[in-house]
């Protein structure tokens, strides 16, 4: 009989955790915000991977909680509402968003630094030619390449670090962003680890079963073991890189995101460092590209039922994506913001509600909070995005506004007011 509680179905685990939460996209955010906060890089450290780190791990526990399936936490909330929350999160982690995201930051680290005057067009349509052929042709050269190319990346990073921390480039300097703890929170939703988790979660759940952890018990103590190391192996990364870019506003003004990564990369470890590292990147994007764009087709041929097939599918997502990664990284940036400020706050609640569950005795206080949650922030990014006065001083009297969080306090009371006094007696579904 199977053994539980191996350390190596634990290490396994971990690491797999780890790689499904890493990507190279997320190399650009840490060192951006540590420019920014310089000396306050500890506080806005906690604030990034509160969001990057820790939301993600809680999803992929509520997941396993729920079986496997976040379907099953979304229908508390309704079915349609579910296929509709599920559509947002593959188009945000696929062609809208993610997608074109490992595209642009393709170009900017890997291809721009050594041929700058190449037509972005060019190389992105290349990429996802490339991206293409093995979504629509699976081929083992990719799980090859994913399975060297995460410790060879990690490698590399820990590298730039460790010699980075030792002998940094330069002095911090002064913290230049207001409100650091909660801009930093706010920064970690550009991670989107937390909405790979409940979408991706059933791959975890799966994985810790085929090991002979059958029970909801054993699978999610087996996640929290593991989620250990994954939390570990984040920690280190995101949090060098911050204090690695903690030290660069006395090197040079205003820089793209793409380019203070290759600037670090460059000032730390040299032009053959630069090299490799951008080898690194492109492999990385590419590989998590394809999971991307065959996770969304299947999603989408699915829920067509067939009508719009596999490979219609994966071809409209590659154009879709080409489109948007043109833009770059930092325009799909700002069109990630608002987006994922209607998205995260809906997660977040999910997510809590799901591991609080045995004291949520209604599928009624599902409804209640996400709803009164939606509402609110569709208020406030609206009136942000568009500049609507009157939506603007409405949210001005909510609590944490100021901060982006003018959702959290609504919250709390639609879920006590729901449960202590409008949803006592229906059942959770």
């Amino acid at each position: 009989m199977k053994k539980h509680n191996t350390m190596k179905d634990i290490i396994i685990i971990g690491f797999a955790l780890f790689a499904m939460f890493f990507g190279s996209g997320n190399l650009i955010f840490p060192p951006y915000l540590g420019r920014l906060v310089g000396e306050q890089y500890v506080t806005a450290m906690i604030g990034f991977m509160i969001m990057g780190v820790g939301l993600p791990l809680l999803g992929v526990m509520a997941t396993a909680k729920a079986g496997g399936s976040f379907d099953e936490i979304g229908n508390k909330v309704g079915k349609t509402f579910s296929i509709i929350l599920m559509t947002a999160l593959i188009l945000a982690i696929g062609p809208f968003l993610a997608i074109p995201r490992t595209a642009a930051t393709t170009f900017e680290i890997s291809i721009r630094p050594f041929l700058p005057s190449v037509s972005p067009f060019i190389i992105i349509a290349i990429y996802f030619g490339i991206n293409l052929f093995f979504v629509l042709s699976p081929n083992s050269i990719v799980d090859i390449i994913g399975k060297f190319l995460t410790p060879a990346l990690l490698i590399t990073l820990l590298i730039l670090i460790v010699k980075g921390v030792l002998v940094p480039v330069s002095t911090l300097t002064d913290n230049t962003l207001p409100n650091t703890f909660t801009a930093s929170l706010i920064e970690g939703y550009q991670t989107m680890d937390a909405l790979a988790a409940v979408c991706f979660g059933g791959i975890i759940v799966t994985t810790i079963k085929s090991k002979g952890y059958t029970s909801t018990n054993e699978v999610i103590k087996m996640t929290l073991k593991s989620s250990l190391i994954a939390i570990g192996g984040l920690g280190i990364i995101y949090g060098g890189l911050m204090y690695l870019g903690a030290h660069t506003t006395n090197l040079v003004g205003e820089i793209e995101k793409t380019a203070l990564v290759i600037m670090l990369a460059k000032q730390i470890l040299g032009s053959a460092g630069t090299v490799f590292l951008s080898v690194a990147v492109a492999l990385a994007c590419l590989t998590t590209s394809i999971g991307l764009t065959t996770t969304g087709a299947t999603y989408f041929s699915n829920l067509s039922r067939g009508k719009l097939s596999y490979k219609v599918a994966a071809i409209l997502i590659s154009v879709l994506s080409m489109a948007i990664a043109l833009l770059g990284v930092d325009h799909i940036v700002g069109l990630t913001t608002p987006i994922l400020k209607i998205l995260y706050p809906i997660i977040i609640v999910l997510v809590l509600l799901t591991l609080i569950g045995k004291y949520v005795s209604s599928s009624c206080v599902y409804k209640v909070t996400v709803y009164v949650t939606l509402v609110v922030v569709l208020i406030d990014v609206l009136g942000k995005l568009f500049n609507i006065t009157i939506l603007q001083r409405l949210m001005s009297y909510l609590p944490l506004s100021s901060v982006d969080f003018a959702w959290l306090t609504p919250a709390l009371l639609a879920f006590a007011v729901s449960k202590l006094f409008l949803c006592k007696t229906e059942k959770t579904a």
